[in-house]
């Protein structure tokens, strides 16, 4: 096995980037990929950059230059569920885009045209050691379902409701979806695990800065702890 981590942000893989072992550095697509073992498992974490574009071209690189085997999405989102508070955990059961509409043409929304499904399913074994991970860094604070995805930072009570009704997500990000649906497609087993930083709603823009360093450490440990648990599977 050899896992990809990936973080759209500096703050969400800089302490994973500090953990590693054996580590060599290599520059695509101004990205940074350092690559070596993470609790002794062989391991790539990188920064890919907001959006959607840039984390499917990170998948892409990860699959074809460094032979990931494995791909975790480590970062922050804005919560969905009124039982998610800031701090708790979601891990992915699949990944949808929210803002991804062919509806003119009789697609679903959210449907990519050429694909099977709507929403990436994320591994099931991937899921399982994600979960047993999230428990262990912040016990009975983690939840398991939907990523929605889109290019918009969600701070808007009404296009929050309006993810909601789309997705029936748990939560909103830039990434994931690309992430899976690259991955998907590569036929590389995934999971997303996100920590909640803000609410999407009128006080994203308040809740945001103020917890964004300790969502985005939180899920980096639940990201770590991952890899231990797979290295000693």
């Amino acid at each position: 096995m050899k896992l990809g981590i990936i973080g759209a942000m500096k703050i969400e893989v800089e302490t994973l980037k500090e953990n590693m072992e054996n580590k060599t550095v290599t520059w695509r697509a101004g990205m940074e990929f350092c690559d070596g073992t993470l609790e002794g498992l062989p391991t790539v974490v990188v920064q890919c950059g907001v959006g959607k574009v840039n984390a499917a071209l990170c998948v892409q690189i990860l699959c074809d230059c460094f032979g990931v085997t494995h791909l975790v999405n480590t970062g922050i989102a804005g919560s969905l569920c009124n039982e998610l508070d800031i701090g708790d955990l979601v891990v992915s059961k699949d990944a949808m885009y929210h803002d991804f509409d062919c509806g003119g043409f009789g697609y679903p929304h959210g449907k990519v045209p050429g694909m099977d499904v709507i929403a990436f399913p994320a591994d099931e074994t991937m899921i399982s050691y994600a979960l047993a991970a999230a428990e262990t860094v912040n016990p009975g604070h983690s939840k398991l379902g939907r990523v929605a995805t889109g290019d918009q930072f969600i701070c808007d009570k009404a296009v929050k409701n309006r993810i909601i009704d789309i997705t029936q997500a748990l939560c909103t990000e830039m990434e994931g979806g690309a992430i899976a649906q690259a991955a998907y497609r590569n036929q590389v087993p995934f999971v997303i695990i996100r920590a909640i930083s803000d609410k999407a709603d009128d006080s994203a823009d308040m809740d945001y800065p103020t917890f964004e360093a300790i969502a985005a450490h939180r899920c980096a440990t639940v990201a770590q702890t991952m890899a231990k648990k797979l290295k000693n599977a």
